[in-house]
């Protein structure tokens, strides 16, 4: 088997309070276009929207939850997340968080030295 893909999950447990995750989306090598060679991809994910997503310099809020359930990949800049239990982890370009706390008391994010940029992907419901 390929190597899984390290993801961070953002969820909301019981209670409302919001905590991160290690996770990985297992890989399987492919023939995905033959007659390319074969490569590594997961299963696939459900999606409805993808959109750019910048942070401006000095955006900063305290506590939110996700609008949605959503896959957010930082591209550029760095982003210092936190949990409503003070978990703090700092995310920089390549890295990607799978965002699931839609309820509760969310999280808060700012981004760190300039702006940052990332792609968002909207995710089905099923």
């Amino acid at each position: 088997m390929a190597e899984a893909v390290a993801c961070v999950r953002l969820y909301t447990d019981g209670s409302g309070e919001s905590h991160f995750e290690d996770i990985a989306f297992d890989m399987s090598s492919v023939q995905y276009a033959p007659p390319a060679p074969a490569l590594d991809i997961s299963d696939p994910i459900g999606t409805s929207q993808c959109f750019w997503f910048r942070f401006p310099q000095d955006w900063s809020d305290a506590a939110h939850p996700s609008p949605r359930r959503q896959l957010f990949i930082l591209l550029e800049g760095q982003v210092e997340g936190w949990t409503s239990q003070g978990e703090t982890r700092v995310f920089g370009p390549g890295d990607r968080i799978l965002m699931e706390d839609t309820t509760g008391k969310g999280h808060g994010a700012r981004p760190l030295g300039g702006e940052a940029l990332a792609i968002v992907i909207a995710l089905s419901d099923d």
